[in-house]
């Protein structure tokens, strides 16, 4: 199975857990002060959705689909506007892949390296923004 196929089984699991965000929130803010910084003003049920699409349109253009989204949120992302420093991507990955390994239980290293393949290619057309 190519990775992201993988990925979006993965997801579908994942977003089945009414709390798979909220633990999400809960490691990333707790990763550094400078992330919490960056939410200290932020709605976070508005938040979590906008995580969700932003997750989607990641697996979405791996799957084949035009970066378009994720060109659009590198530009929001960038230093002109919420300047996210491209270090802070990887505390971000590093808090999905711990959450998806607690609320997905059929991930397996092979289904988290997929995962990691996945972003990776995601944040990198996001980041060309920056």
């Amino acid at each position: 199975m190519k990775p992201a196929d993988l990925v979006m089984q993965s997801y579908g699991r994942c977003c089945r857990s009414e709390t798979f965000f909220d633990t999400f929130y809960r490691i990333f803010l707790a990763s550094s002060p400078e992330v919490r910084a960056k939410f200290a003003n932020t709605n976070m049920q508005a938040q979590q959705l906008l995580l969700r699409q932003g997750i989607m349109n990641i697996v979405l253009y791996a799957r084949g689909m035009p970066d378009t989204k994720l060109q659009a949120l590198g530009c929001s992302h960038s230093r002109k506007a919420m300047d996210i420093r491209p270090e802070l991507y990887t505390l971000w990955t590093d808090s999905l892949l711990q959450t998806i390994r607690e609320h997905d239980s059929e991930a397996d290293t092979h289904t988290i390296n997929a995962w990691f393949e996945v972003i990776n290619k995601g944040i990198a057309v996001i980041l060309k923004q920056y």
